[in-house]
């Protein structure tokens, strides 16, 4: 179905001859994508056969003199001379693939504020691998779910180039590109997100294009175009000796491993691949630092000959000005913590007779923002639907500071916990505009603790802990505002022993502790023979107190000792790069991770922290895990029962796995063990235990009103 929006194609051109006839050829023949295609050629001084080439393609040609030339000006001049309502510009070797035109045109009804749309610019058969490599990796970064188009707004990926871009005419009416000497594209992008537009990266809009010099040019070329980041964005590229190692070192690595894989001796590239990456990390910094240069070096080491002058130094006789600001939309993140220092915590109202023993309650928990496969999500749902089905009711408030589930309304976030986590009952509010009150609050993480002491009309405030979430963070507000919220005045309902000790004896608070759940209908061995030498990875490398980096180093040294060893990576739709093959399996439902437990031979989930709960679903399966060493999990597991315990280091690890692929007796004594230690650990069991936290703070709460 062709478009409704009128095409001009601008191609500017110099000695272009090696791909034009193609290109030309390529774009006419995709016409009928439009309402409407025109084309124009702007020679600026071929000595070839361009010009002769493009009037017999059928194009339209401009010819200015090679002064007139500007990468800024020479485009907005292309757009002047032709009437699309829709503006396209290719470089003379970007040849479009098949499904180009309208690619790029659909990106343009993703959303009204799209001005500009880009595509992908994919290796010529001629490509050397490093580029190849380099090309399908970058572009794969701008791709949406599952390679979909992406829209890309303030914040997000700022790259657009014009070797392969679309600009509705409105947009370039609007901002126009600036008369600069380099990178007239990347400013456009950076004035466009600044002007309230955003972009699209179309990856069916593709066009076969590669800049693939002999090593000097290639060396020269990236002199010119990191000078004109410098110029255009104000880049200055790090170099060093040692990062300059470790980076040449990991890019050969990486194209040997991509020339293998793709059925290519790497031996015969290493040197080139050497020489290319070398090259580049110091052209491009000293192409960042091109005003240092005298200007007859310049000359020698730029493509184009050209050279940028040092700024002549200006005198500075006022105060520099700035660009003034409108105040933020919403208030800051934890503005939370603001108002409780200020303000202090609301009131409660007294309890009611039957309250902290029988009588059924109105339950309101705060939690977090969520996305699907989050294990701490699924606790709070899997405990707060059975207390529901206990006789309780119970709202849940999201809150939500940074606006992650802003384009969600409550009743879609409703379906997404009932169809993710469980099946809930209660109302979904997001924010608390809508506060209505309720016999206990309860706050589910550090976030929401400061909201819940703020929320007025409550009887009892209870803190649901699942993690020492100070540990999340690095030295940090969030770290120290964390760790505040255990000082607030709530009894804390812990998920281990570890933590109920730390809340007691560090915080001075109260205590309360509930065991993970596990569900026996969902997670149970299921009929099906189970893989040799398989591992169930939870390769969250996202979230840092799961140490994948050291599970990664310890399937690298199980891998040499068993190269048949099978990886199969769950837990993160975002892949992971292994030192071994694997498989990415990404965020399974409860039944697919089932199937995954009930096929693998050994588990391997780390926790830097609170211990997990998903080596108890894998041993509710028959499989045996490996975890680390740790308080928390010997709380829980003690030091030699079900879960095999190791060192934190990456050999001693591999030797835990090791061991239990190769000892029958003991892989079959620690499934055996799981199956007991699971067999009594139900989320009906983890509710009655939150519920009897619950019961305890209102008679807390009860007994410091008397």
């Amino acid at each position: 179905m062709s478009s409704t929006r009128s095409v001009s194609v601008i191609v500017p051109v110099k000695d272009g001859e090696r791909y034009l006839a193609e290109l030309l050829a390529a774009v006419f023949a995709q016409a009928e994508a439009a309402a409407s295609l025109d084309v124009l050629v702007i020679d600026s001084g071929s000595s070839d056969r361009s010009v002769v080439i493009a009037r017999a393609a059928g194009a339209t040609v401009l010819e200015i003199e090679p002064s007139e030339f500007g990468h800024g000006r020479t485009r907005n001049l292309g757009a002047e001379r032709t009437p699309g309502e829709i503006i396209v510009f290719l470089t003379q070797d970007a040849t479009p693939a098949q499904g180009w035109l309208a690619g790029l045109l659909t990106g343009f009804d993703l959303a009204g504020d799209v001005g500009a749309v880009y595509g992908p610019h994919l290796a010529r058969p001629d490509t050397s691998p490093m580029i190849a490599r380099e090309l399908a990796e970058f572009f794969a970064t701008h791709e949406g779910p599952n390679g979909s188009t992406a829209v890309h707004g303030r914040g997000d990926n700022p790259f657009l180039s014009n070797v392969n871009a679309a600009y509705l005419r409105s947009c370039w009416e609007a901002l126009r590109f600036p008369e600069i000497a380099y990178s007239e594209d990347q400013a456009f992008a950076r004035a466009l997100v600044e002007a309230g537009w955003k972009k699209a990266y179309a990856p069916q809009a593709a066009v076969l294009h590669a800049h693939d010099y002999p090593p000097v040019q290639f060396m020269q070329r990236y002199f010119d175009e990191y000078r004109g980041l410098r110029t255009t964005l104000g880049h200055i590229e790090p170099i060093g000796v040692r990062s300059t190692y470790r980076d040449v070192r990991s890019l050969v690595s990486a194209d040997r491993a991509w020339l293998t894989a793709n059925g290519v001796d790497a031996r015969g590239w290493t040197r080139r691949s050497l020489t290319h990456h070398t090259g580049r990390k110091v052209f491009s910094a000293l192409g960042s630092r091109a005003e240092r240069i005298p200007p007859v070096l310049q000359r020698r080491i730029s493509l184009e000959g050209t050279v940028t002058e040092r700024a002549a130094p200006t005198e500075i006789d006022a105060p520099p000005a700035g660009k003034p600001i409108p105040a933020a939309r919403r208030p800051p993140a934890w503005d939370a913590v603001r108002r409780y220092s200020k303000e202090g915590p609301a009131p409660l109202l007294p309890v009611l007779p039957g309250q902290d023993t029988d009588a059924p309650l109105h339950i309101a928990c705060v939690i977090p923002p969520f996305s699907r496969g989050s294990g701490g999500h699924n606790s709070i749902f899997q405990i707060m639907w059975r207390l529901e089905l206990a006789g309780h009711t119970v709202s849940y408030w999201i809150h939500d500071p940074f606006g992650e589930l802003d384009g969600d309304r409550p009743a879609r976030i409703r379906r997404d916990i009932r169809e993710w986590f469980a099946p809930i009952a209660g109302p979904v509010f997001k924010g608390f505009d809508d506060w209505f009150g309720a016999d206990v609050i309860v706050a589910t993480g550090w976030q929401t603790a400061h909201p819940v002491m703020l929320l007025p009309a409550c009887r009892a405030r209870a803190y649901l802990v699942h993690d020492h979430e100070p540990e999340f963070y690095a030295t940090s507000v969030e770290s120290m505002f964390a760790e505040q919220t255990y000082s607030l005045d709530m009894h804390a309902i812990c998920a281990s022993p570890w933590l109920e000790e730390i809340m007691r004896t560090k915080y001075g608070r109260t205590t309360s502790v509930f065991d993970f759940g596990v569900d026996h209908d969902v997670y149970r061995p299921r009929p099906i023979p189970r893989e040799p030498e398989t591992i169930a990875l939870y390769g969250r490398a996202g979230t840092p107190r799961r140490a994948v980096p050291l599970a990664l180093m310890a399937l690298q040294e199980l891998k040499e000792r068993r190269p048949n060893l099978r990886v199969l990576s769950f837990g993160s739709d975002i892949e992971i790069d292994m030192p071994v093959t694997h498989e990415h399996l990404g965020v399974l439902s409860h039944e697919q991770l089932s199937w995954v437990f009930s096929q693998s031979t050994v588990g391997l989930v780390l926790s830097l922290t609170n211990y997990s709960l998903i080596p108890q679903e894998m041993l509710a399966c028959g499989l045996p895990c490996a975890d680390l060493a740790s308080i928390s999990a010997e709380s829980v597991f003690g030091p030699d029962g079900p879960v095999k315990l190791s060192a934190p280091d990456p050999v001693g690890l591999a030797n835990a796995l090791d061991a239990l692929m190769s000892d029958e007796i003991e892989w079959r004594s620690r499934a055996d063990a799981g199956t007991a230690f699971v067999a009594d650990r139900t989320w009906d069991q983890a509710a009655q235990q939150v519920a009897a936290g619950i019961r305890r703070t209102i008679k807390l709460a009860s007994k410091a009103r008397r």
